[in-house]
């Protein structure tokens, strides 16, 4: 049997415990008296609805197919304040990375790929697909971090996720090739010298460092995570110096080309309209072979559950009915009477 919570357990044990609690609590008060039959039978229904919300599966008996060969694409995207700069050409530095990623999607047909982007936290914003519509959106809804919540960048933020998300990948398919696209300026403006990516290269087979921005530098929008009507425009503000200047990030290629070391790839500097045949070079996508039979469909066994809980809530119904039936002041001849003048 197999268990998929439709909460996460973090937030789900809680609520089993206040909602337990609250019930067994009624129940040991009403002891004794009518009322203990209610509590009994609201036990019941919270219990099947806690077991329902972890949707209990009995799983297929076979171990399912498995998929060899294919390609993986790991696009890795530093997303702080300093990718807005404008420098890349008239425009911020992310409208050249998101040009890029589409550019090696659709230079890949048959790939399967996946996003990350990092600010002050890593995230995985999509999952391996070789749905390119869903990449496509995944890309265009990229937006620099609020800047109100910017607290400085490290080129290092995505090593922990990345590397977890690789390792199981390689571990679910060991004989796939992997390709790491890392897209960043290398801006490294916390206090601590950046962890080294040499842990990773044992895990890709290829990919490339791609840098953005320019020696001369750019000034950074400023970004408030709305970016509508009511939204101020401007750009971020050194306010170390007095008065307060506008803030200006620059590339740091050594930073950039160092991580390209550590990865066992090349770094490649991006300049607005370069082709990006050079970051696909050589690389080919075999189609994935796909061994064994499919694994039978999981038996979903929340449908049990369901039953008794729709026929416990319909007692609770037609209790709550009754209940509120009786609340209502009977009619008395005197109300009839009264009625009758008024109406007269």
């Amino acid at each position: 049997m197999t268990l998929t919570p439709m909460l996460p357990l973090v937030v789900l044990i809680p609520i089993a415990v206040l909602l337990l609690g609250f019930v067994v609590w009624q129940l040991s008060a009403a002891r004794g008296t009518p009322l203990a039959k209610n509590w009994i039978a609201r036990l019941g229904l919270v219990v099947l609805v806690l077991v329902l919300s972890l949707r209990p599966a009995i799983a297929g008996a076979e171990a399912g197919s498995t998929a060899e060969g294919g390609l993986e694409v790991y696009f890795v995207v530093d997303t702080t304040s300093s990718m807005a700069a404008e420098d890349f050409e008239s425009g911020p530095r992310l409208d050249g990375v998101k040009a890029d990623i589409g550019g090696i999607a659709r230079s890949l047909p048959g790939a399967e790929f996946a996003l990350v982007t990092f600010d002050s936290s890593a995230v995985q914003r999509m999952p391996l697909t070789g749905d390119l519509s869903a990449l496509r959106s995944a890309v265009t809804s990229i937006t620099q971090e609020v800047t109100t919540y910017s607290s400085g960048s490290s080129i290092d933020e995505p090593l922990e996720l990345v590397t977890r998300v690789l390792t199981e990948a390689a571990e679910d398919y060991p004989d796939r090739p992997r390709l790491i696209y890392y897209f960043g300026d290398g801006e490294q403006t916390v206090a601590e010298e950046p962890v080294s990516f040499d842990t990773l290269a044992p895990l890709v087979n290829g990919g490339a460092v791609l840098g953005y921005g320019t020696e001369q530098g750019g000034r950074m929008l400023s970004f408030d995570g709305y970016n509508d009507e009511n939204s101020e425009p401007g750009y971020i503000l050194d306010r170390s110096t007095d008065p307060a200047q506008e803030a200006i990030s620059r590339i740091d290629e050594g930073r950039l080309g160092a991580v390209a070391e550590q990865l066992g790839v090349p770094y490649v500097l991006r300049n607005y309209g370069d082709p990006v045949d050079p970051l696909v070079a050589g690389i080919t996508v075999a189609q994935p072979s796909i061994d064994s039979e499919p694994a039978g469909a999981a038996t979903e066994l929340y449908w049990w559950f369901a039953i008794p809980i729709v026929l416990l809530l319909l007692r609770e119904l037609l209790g709550t009915t009754a209940a509120l039936s009786e609340l209502r002041p009977p009619r008395t001849p005197h109300t009839r009477r009264t009625r009758r003048e008024e109406s007269s």
